[in-house]
């Protein structure tokens, strides 16, 4: 599926069009299939290309390209698409962005997919637990023709399409261009290693970071723009650009990086920078690397010529005190200790609030790190508590919001499930899409109180883990999310049951009921437990104080 799609159709026949909403990963991989980011696709992988990909990292033609490009939609959706048809692509505001003609439909096959793209179906990995929990069943490949590019109303200044940043190449007579691809804020060591690529090339430098989505729990993009802001200041006139990437990363390794540098190709550039563990997402749940460190570098390597891109490996900078200076890794002085803080460490100190050494970073980033990163005691934090219906999460979410706010003098909100049923979610069934849709719609609710440093706690039964995951991610990103599973045995709950819906659904009367008729997927990794059948509420609320402290969210 090669070159861009220039023509624009008229919008009028676009309007008519059946519309499908952009999630945000493909409002991410339409922009730059439109923008020339992802060239030379021209649309959403048809079934050819991407069985090649998974199998050859090639397109069906032989053209080198490493990372599955996909449009998902859910099974009902499918089966009103038709082979030749046309439908609008629209995103979360309805803004026609383009039209998408259909050229094949095919269901996931979501291990195949982890196992060739990733190497694991380990769903610790990102990209894995986004396939596995948030992909739709069913792949649709087809052309993309451009209406209207995304629009961005943050950061304008430093948003470049790959045309446009080829022309500031050239009208500042730029003829070599090392990119330099980052997720993560930039310190010392960051602005020590590529400016050592810069003269090791001879090449000017883009400052590339990713925009789009990135890692969960990585910090979120304003921050991190804000910071690179402050570190360009430290480098020489004329030698570095910033440019904004909307890119979604899948945190592949040694595909991603491959992937990185046909990018930045794709923006003019004619050098890019690979590190070590380029693009790994850490650690997989034996507590190993998903990938080894070097294995990017060495595929990067392997096709740089292919790709026609240099590629610039790098090791790991670290600081020596008694120089006062950065060396790589395998340059460190033998008789010396190398210094460095690792990106857990940096988060535990901002958590903490305590001082991090100026050799490690830049006075204006620090700052800047401070202000959107708080101490975990002052975060916005959501206390999500799930459970069989007359488990008592309703009474322990009433009895903790008073005890919060006598201690804490916070604001805090209740999300209740009934409440949410009246009002939030009015309308909705019982079927498995209704209750999914009713607890993401309650962790968005959550999401925006806890963003603007509020206490939420919601009581929900909410009885499927890919929900309660979703909520989990969702609210990760702004602030502090405890897991409470209360988990009182069935016998009590139906004992308890003041409004007999227990006894109805065992008379059929009620045709799903959670405990019943409908099963409980039972939380494997909640931060809290809490049996109600042997504690008493003032003593469940205090175990629940004490365990939120432990996690630091209440001093």
């Amino acid at each position: 599926m090669k070159s861009q799609a220039t023509l624009e159709p008229n919008d009028k026949i676009a309007q008519s069009l059946m519309s499908l909403t952009l999630t945000q990963r493909q409002t991410c991989d339409l922009e730059l299939l439109m923008n020339g980011g992802f060239a030379p696709l021209n649309g959403f992988m048809n079934k050819a290309d991407y069985d090649s990909v998974l199998d050859k990292m090639r397109l069906a033609d032989g053209t080198f390209w490493p990372i599955p490009v996909t449009f998902d939609v859910d099974r009902k959706t499918a089966e009103t698409l038709e082979q030749g048809a046309e439908v609008a692509l629209r995103d979360a505001e309805g803004l026609l962005l383009a039209t998408l003609k259909i050229e094949d439909c095919w269901l996931v096959d979501r291990e195949r997919e982890a196992q060739t793209v990733f190497g694991t179906i380990d769903d610790s990995h990102p990209a894995v637990h986004y396939l596995y929990h948030q992909t739709q069943d069913v792949y649709v490949g087809g052309k993309v023709t451009c209406i209207s590019l995304p629009h961005h109303y943050d950061f304008t200044h430093l948003r470049f399409t790959p045309d446009k940043l080829k022309q500031y190449f050239r009208q500042n007579d730029w003829k070599k261009i090392v990119a330099f691809q980052t997720r993560n804020p930039m310190h010392r060591a960051h602005q020590e290693l590529t400016i050592r690529a810069a003269q090791q090339t001879g090449a000017k430098l883009l400052i590339h970071p990713v925009v789009g989505m990135t890692k969960p729990g990585d910090i979120e993009y304003y921050t991190r723009v804000r910071c690179y802001e402050h570190v360009m200041k430290t480098y020489p006139l004329n030698s570095a650009k910033l440019s904004l990437l909307p890119l979604a990363m899948r945190m592949a390794g040694p595909r991603e990086a491959v992937w990185h540098a046909l990018i930045r190709k794709n923006y003019g550039c004619t050098h890019f920078i690979v590190g070590r563990d380029h693009a790994g997402p850490g650690k997989n749940k034996a507590g190993d690397n998903f990938y080894d460190p070097y294995a990017a570098q060495e595929l990067a390597l392997k096709h740089q010529q292919e790709m026609g891109v240099e590629i610039v490996p790098f090791q790991e900078m670290v600081y020596s005190h008694a120089q006062k200076k950065y060396f790589a890794i395998d340059e460190f002085p033998k008789d010396e200790i190398p210094a460095s803080i690792s990106g857990t460490e940096l988060r535990s100190s901002l958590q903490k609030g305590t001082e991090i050494p100026e050799w490690f970073s830049y006075p204006a980033v620090m700052e800047e790190l401070r202000k959107s990163h708080p101490p975990r005691h002052k975060q916005g934090f959501t206390v999500f508590m799930t459970g069989l219906p007359s488990s008592g999460k309703s009474t322990l979410a009433n009895a903790l919001a008073l005890k919060l706010r006598e201690m804490s003098g916070r604001q805090v909100t209740i999300l209740d499930g009934d409440v949410i049923r009246t009002h939030l979610s009015h309308g909705l069934g019982f079927s498995r899409e209704d209750r999914e849709q009713n607890v993401t719609r309650v962790g968005f609710v959550a999401k925006e109180i806890t963003l603007h440093g509020g206490i939420v706690i919601c009581a929900l039964v909410s009885p499927f883990a890919r929900p309660r995951e979703i909520v989990r991610q969702m609210i990760k990103e702004v602030g502090g999310f405890i897991e409470v599973y209360v988990a009182t045995p069935l016998s009590i709950c139906e004992n308890r049951d003041r409004k007999g819906l227990y006894k109805k659904a065992r008379e059929g009367l009620i045709k799903q009921f959670t405990g019943v008729s409908d099963p409980y997927e039972e939380p494997t990794s909640a931060e809290i437990t809490i049996n109600t059948a042997s504690l008493t509420p003032e003593a469940a609320i205090e175990l629940l104080i004490k365990q939120i402290k432990l996690l630091g969210y209440l001093q």
